[in-house]
């Protein structure tokens, strides 16, 4: 049943790309904040150092989970 719905292979695609939108989303919030811009109801301080530990945690989540979907397919 797992062959023919492909669940061996969800995990490592969802670890991809859960991990590629915390990447990109981390990357557009500091690109917004470089501007000057920030959202209407914003009532904390930007915080650089939380949004580099996401960025690397999404970019470890990004790389594992490409590394497992490629060996994936290719295996």
């Amino acid at each position: 049943m797992a062959d023919i719905l492909g669940l061996d292979s969800i995990l490592t695609e969802l670890v991809l790309g859960i991990g590629l939108a915390i990447l990109f989303g981390n990357g557009f919030a500091i690109y917004k904040h470089l501007r000057g811009e920030r959202p209407d109801d914003a009532t904390g301080d930007f915080r650089t150092g939380r949004v580099v530990f996401l960025m690397t945690i999404g970019f470890v989540m990004a790389v594992w989970g490409g590394i497992s979907t490629w060996q994936d397919l290719s295996g």
